[in-house]
Parts: structure tokens; C-alpha cells; sequence
């Protein structure tokens, strides 16, 4: 099974980076694209077929800065496969919902996720970074 890799680098697409060596991965950035379902049906299917081996040791790490209700449920099916993996196939997960420290609304869906999923979520806060003088956005 091959590495699955998105850069993420354009805009509203996150960065994919699903590790089947390594077995950590990691979601980061915006997600808010237009065609969220079609987006996330390739992600789907990998992750499908990588859960069907027993007994690995899984990390996946959310670290989002915005993204749309669409990823919203995305992810939840995902945090929800995580969770079916460690009761049917016997190997243990590590989700870590990473939040920039003053973001209470993210440190919000990290939770909900947590209690609606009955995963257990580290909740991690990472301070504000901040960007130079001269930088800026259009």
C-alpha cells in the first residue's frame, strides 16, 4: 500500500498525509472547497482498505484552521472508522486534535467529536502564530 499525499497548498485544500509505514497521519489546514464529498472519496477508499489490516498502532493528527460543514462530517466519518478499526480489529488509536489556543470554537468541535464519537481525543492548544509586519494577505 502506497503513501497518500496531498500538499495542500492550494487554496481551501488541506494537507493530506496518510503514512501506511509509519502509520501516523496527519489533516492540516483549510477545508473548504467546493466539492468536499469528491475531495474526500479517494481519502475514503484508502483509508478502507489500509484498516483492514489488524493490530496497528494509529495516529492521526487534525491540525485545521478553518474548514466547512461538509469536512466537518468528513472528518467525523473519519474519527468514526478509527474508532470501529479499535473494536473490530484490535489495534489502538492516538487522535489528537490540535487548536490554536484561543480558538474556543475549535476546542469545541474537538470535543464534540470526542463525545459523539466516544474516541478518546487529545485536546492539544498551540499558541497563535504570528505573522511578520510585512506580511499580508490579499
Amino acid at each position: 500500500m502506497e503513501k497518500f499525499y496531498i500538499d495542500g497548498t492550494q487554496e481551501f485544500i488541506p494537507k493530506i498525509e496518510l503514512d501506511p509505514v509509519s502509520n501516523h497521519h496527519e489533516i492540516s489546514g483549510e477545508s473548504h472547497h467546493e466539492y468536499t464529498w469528491e475531495f474526500f472519496e479517494p481519502i475514503f477508499k484508502w483509508l478502507e482498505e489500509y484498516l483492514t489490516t489488524p493490530g496497528r498502532t494509529i495516529v492521526m493528527d487534525f491540525r485545521m484552521s478553518y474548514f466547512n460543514t461538509a469536512s466537518a462530517k468528513a472528518f467525523y466519518e473519519i474519527i468514526e472508522s478509527l474508532v470501529e478499526y479499535k473494536k473490530h480489529r484490535y489495534g489502538d488509536i492516538t487522535i489528537n486534535w490540535y487548536y490554536e489556543e484561543s480558538d474556543l470554537d475549535m476546542l469545541e468541535i474537538g470535543e464534540d467529536y470526542a463525545e459523539d464519537s466516544g474516541a478518546d481525543i487529545n485536546l492539544i492548544p498551540y499558541p497563535k502564530v504570528h505573522k511578520e509586519e510585512n506580511d499580508f494577505e490579499i
